[in-house]
């Protein structure tokens, strides 16, 4: 039982260093001292104190997913305030109980805040993860004009639910307006996607070639903040090669 829970060590250090592309020479600590190395490689790659400190953070959600959405609602029960408000909101529209989130951003657009941006921007984000195409659009043309929509997410929320309604030219435009190297990667990805949708496989190929030529030249942080979305680049890509 040891053996094998030594060996499972080693392997996921080794995963875990070769796809943040960690230091080469852990591969040789973690391969010839197995206990010791893995330990060690887990304390300085794995446990910093920020990721301790997010993990210890985020403990009594994770063991209970509704405790966030319970203080929330005390804390606005007790002060009735646009921040408690959002907050609220906020927390409904991450346990993806969207109706709830919808409700309590439309009551807090009273008064002075009735125009709030990022309260609107949500309302897209949550009517849309709805199925709610329409009022999401409805919503967006509301705040498009102001500085803030150009590169945010909700246009690129905006741009997919027009692609829906049949609008192909201004989605793309749309979201080829958000394609910039080094950044944005859950947006050029599917803005890949898009390209696949309307047999435009050159453009899509030309892309994701991009993205995954770009990985090779990331620093660790930004690797590990993007990583995900690059496997799925290079999964992607090979199905359209």
């Amino acid at each position: 039982m040891y053996y094998y829970f030594i060996v499972a060590l080693q392997g996921f250090c080794i995963y875990h260093c070769f796809t943040n592309k960690n230091s080469y020479y852990w591969f040789f600590i973690i391969l010839f001292i197995p206990l010791f190395g893995s330990i060690g490689y887990l304390f300085m790659n794995v446990f910093q104190k920020r990721d301790l400190a997010i993990v210890q953070e985020n403990i009594p959600t994770t063991i209970h997913p509704t405790k966030k959405i319970i203080d929330l609602e005390k804390k606005f029960s007790f002060t009735n305030t646009f921040k408690n408000q959002v907050a609220l909101a906020d927390a409904f529209l991450e346990a993806k109980q969207y109706d709830k989130a919808i409700s309590n951003y439309e009551a807090a657009l009273k008064d002075v805040f009735q125009n709030d941006f990022y309260v609107i921007s949500s309302l897209v984000e949550a009517y849309y993860f709805s199925s709610q195409v329409d009022t999401a659009i409805l919503w967006s043309e509301k705040i498009k004009e102001s500085p803030k929509f150009k590169k945010s997410k909700a246009e690129f929320l905006y741009a997919l639910a027009m692609e829906k309604k049949g609008q192909i030219a201004l989605a793309q435009e749309l979201l080829e307006g958000l394609d910039a190297p080094y950044v944005r990667y859950e947006e050029r990805l599917e803005l890949a996607k898009f390209y696949i949708r309307h047999a435009k496989t050159k453009k899509a190929t030309t892309l994701l070639e991009e993205i995954v030529k770009e990985s090779e030249g990331m620093s660790k942080v930004s690797y590990r903040q993007n990583g995900t979305l690059i496997k799925k680049a290079n999964e992607l890509l090979s199905t359209v090669l």
